[in-house]
């Protein structure tokens, strides 16, 4: 992604819808929003219908998406350095840094990722130890406890039609 946000020709305005095609192309290779999805959700997943849960995957690939897309996309000539892993079985920690070169400011993103298959998919991305998923499941639980499903989704439906 670091690759895509450094092509001269795709940094002018003009072609930010291009930019952002690639970029979400290489996010949608990697990250599993289904088990994203579903961890954030957390105890009211189960209680969803096949088809809320399909819809509520969309919605919060597409808040996840361009939240992520929104914070990489100020990155200019930053370099990502890798700093180890760790396993356990199936599922494991890689740890990078984001080093802005301008200022030596490092920002640790640690992404957890498991086996699917024969692939390795993220389902959780802590940024400088803060975990998104768990940042959302406690948002949309709140949510849900405080209003009900249908208002979570009806909030998710405004931001990302207004984000988009």
């Amino acid at each position: 992604m670091i690759n895509i946000l450094n092509i001269k020709e795709l940094k002018s305005p003009e072609k930010e819808k291009e930019r952002r095609e690639k970029i979400r192309a290489v996010i949608e290779k990697r990250f599993d929003f289904a088990e994203m999805a579903r961890r954030a959700l957390s105890i009211h997943w189960k209680q969803r219908t096949p088809e809320e849960q399909k819809e509520f995957v969309s919605l919060f690939s597409d808040l996840l998406e361009d939240t992520y897309i929104r914070k990489i996309e100020k990155f200019e000539n930053e370099k990502v350095q890798y700093i180890g892993e760790r396993m356990e079985g199936n599922y494991a920690t890689v740890r990078t840094q984001i080093v802005n070169p301008q200022g030596g400011i490092e920002t640790p993103v640690d992404y957890r990722i498991f086996k699917q298959g024969d692939k390795w998919e993220v389902y959780d991305i802590i940024v400088e130890g803060v975990s998104l998923v768990n940042n959302y499941r406690t948002q949309f639980n709140q949510i849900i406890r405080s209003s009900s499903y249908g208002e979570l989704v009806k909030r998710l439906k405004k931001k990302t039609i207004k984000e988009t």
